[in-house]
């Protein structure tokens, strides 16, 4: 098993993922298995633009924002199995086993954990769980396609 040259830094991050502010939800790679499994972070902060909604007075990260967070480990992993990686976009399709466990709240490091179970032609699902401190905050079994950008006019 090869490890990829690590951190992965934002300049890596941005060029595999096609997100960018408000919705770019992983902030580094930390460790990563090529086409395996990988272990990202992203920093919650109060500046966050979803914490003027959700909730005045009692500021907590949405649910379907950590499990995007969640989606976009899934894309980074399985980009690393893959020749021209920046080509490709993964679009979300299904999520089962969905299970939150407790609040994310701002000051939280967010510590994302992706496997790769299964890869059949175009789909890929993914074993996410997402942890804060050493806690199980939630976790998921996600599915995404694997499509060309050019495909998508990207």
């Amino acid at each position: 098993m090869s490890v990829t040259s690590l951190p992965f830094d934002i300049q890596r991050i941005l060029t595999l993922l096609p997100h960018r502010y408000p919705l770019l939800l992983v902030d580094r790679v930390v460790e990563c298995v090529p086409g395996k499994s990988i272990i990202a972070y992203k920093n919650v902060s109060i500046n966050e633009p979803f914490f003027q909604g959700h909730f005045p007075g009692l500021p907590v990260m949405p649910g379907v924002l950590i499990l995007e967070a969640l989606a976009q480990a899934g894309a980074l992993v399985a980009a690393t199995g893959m020749e021209h990686p920046e080509d490709k976009i993964y679009l979300f399709t299904g999520l089962d086993a969905v299970r939150f466990r407790t609040v994310v709240r701002p000051g939280d490091r967010l510590e994302l954990h992706c496997t790769i179970l299964r890869r059949k032609m175009q789909l890929c699902k993914l074993a996410g769980k997402a942890f804060v401190e050493g806690k199980l905050v939630a976790e998921a079994e996600l599915t995404a396609a694997l499509t060309d950008r050019d495909a998508l006019g990207m």
